[in-house]
C-alpha cells in the first residue's frame, strides 16, 4: 500500500466496511449531518486499522511525540495499532495509552491507562472530530498528568467547529478525511 494513496484507500475502506453512510443523522452533539461515520468499523478491521496507523504514525513521529493516546473507546484500537506498527517498522517505538471518561473507582483509580513514561511529549488521536469534546478530554488528562501535547489527530474532521476550537487553543489538527460544505466526506 503506497503512502500517497493511503487517504483514498481509507475512504474506500470506509465505504466497503459500511463505516461511512449517507442519509439524515443526528450526532451526539445534537447537530444534524448528511453522513454518519462509525470509525470503529474501520479501526477494528485488519485492513482499516493498518491503513490508519500507516497514515498517522509518520506525522506522530515527526511531531516528536513519544507516546500516543486518546479517549476510550473509539481511540483504543487506533492507538493499539499505531503502537504495534511502531514496534514493527524499524522506526522509533511509540507506546500507547488511553484516557477513561472518569477514573476507575477501584484498584489504582487511574484515569490514564497504559505504559506512559512520565513527562514525555504525547500525541492525542480519536476517530472523529466534531466539536473536539472527546479530544479535549484526553488532552486535558495528558496535560494534567504533566505531558505536553505536541500532536492532535483524527481520521475524520467533520468541520463542525472542533478543528477551529483546537487551532484557537494552539493545537493543529491532523486529519486523513474531512467533511466538505456539501455534506460529503473527502480526503484531506
Amino acid at each position: 500500500m503506497a503512502t500517497e494513496n493511503l487517504p483514498q484507500r481509507i475512504l474506500e475502506l470506509c465505504n466497503e466496511l459500511d463505516a461511512l453512510r449517507y442519509g439524515d443523522f443526528t450526532l451526539t452533539s445534537g447537530e444534524k449531518s448528511k453522513y454518519y461515520f462509525d470509525g470503529r468499523l474501520l479501526t477494528l478491521s485488519p485492513k482499516g486499522s493498518n491503513a490508519v496507523a500507516k497514515a498517522i504514525l509518520p506525522a506522530i513521529r515527526e511531531s516528536g511525540a513519544e507516546a500516543v493516546g486518546g479517549p476510550a473507546v473509539a481511540a483504543v484500537p487506533m492507538v493499539t495499532e499505531i503502537a504495534m506498527l511502531s514496534g514493527l517498522d524499524g522506526g522509533r517505538a511509540v507506546p500507547a495509552f488511553f484516557v477513561r471518561p472518569q477514573p476507575k473507582e477501584h484498584g489504582m483509580g487511574k484515569l490514564i491507562e497504559g505504559p506512559l513514561p512520565e513527562g514525555v511529549p504525547v500525541a492525542i488521536v480519536d476517530d472523529a472530530c466534531s466539536t473536539a469534546g472527546s479530544l479535549y478530554l484526553a488532552i486535558r488528562a495528558a496535560e494534567d498528568a504533566g505531558h505536553k501535547v505536541v500532536f492532535v489527530g483524527c481520521i475524520l474532521d467533520r468541520n463542525q467547529g472542533g478543528s477551529e476550537r483546537l487551532r484557537g487553543d494552539g493545537y493543529e489538527l491532523f486529519s486523513i478525511l474531512e467533511g466538505d460544505a456539501e455534506g460529503n466526506v473527502v480526503t484531506s
